[in-house]
């Protein structure tokens, strides 16, 4: 699909890049360096993955108590009993740094959109989860923009 993407319209390789940010297991940090490499307009680019992302963490924070119920359902099924890598992880970071800390190094190491889950899991509202992951979202929105910038000219892959 991404190499049809590439060889696709400005409007259809901006659609991908969109659907790209509101899959679960996309991030910023992935979506934006592609966008690059295609030669799209950064600042398209960055808002069409944040755009993307938002709308995902909008839809996790409505509809968390649906999806924490089939997470719990999905990890019942399994035979998983007990906290994954993830889950440790992020619990180390909250109990440490709370929701700030958890938003701000969410994208490097486990994704916004299951930091909010967490975030949700470990108790925190709402309207808080949005508010700090939008927050973090944005500014690493703006730091892998202008990281994929200055780092393809460098190395003079556009």
């Amino acid at each position: 699909m991404l190499e049809w993407a590439e060889q696709a319209d400005f409007i259809w390789q901006l659609v991908v890049l969109f659907l790209l940010g509101a899959a679960p297991w996309m991030d910023v940090s992935i979506i934006i360096p592609i966008g690059i490499l295609w030669g799209l307009p950064p600042v398209a680019v960055a808002l069409t993955a944040f755009i993307g992302n938002f709308l995902l963490l909008l839809l996790l924070g409505i509809f968390f108590e649906q999806i924490n119920i089939w997470r719990l359902e999905r990890k019942k099924k399994k035979g998983l009993i007990g906290p994954s890598k993830k889950e440790t992880r992020s619990k180390v970071i909250w109990d440490k740094y709370g929701i700030p800390g958890l938003a701000i190094i969410a994208p490097i190491f486990v994704g916004t959109d299951i930091a909010a889950i967490f975030a949700l899991i470990f108790g925190s509202s709402r309207k808080r989860v949005i508010g700090w992951m939008t927050g973090s979202l944005a500014f690493w929105t703006l730091i892998f923009t202008i990281c994929s910038i200055y780092g393809f000219n460098l190395l003079d892959l556009k």
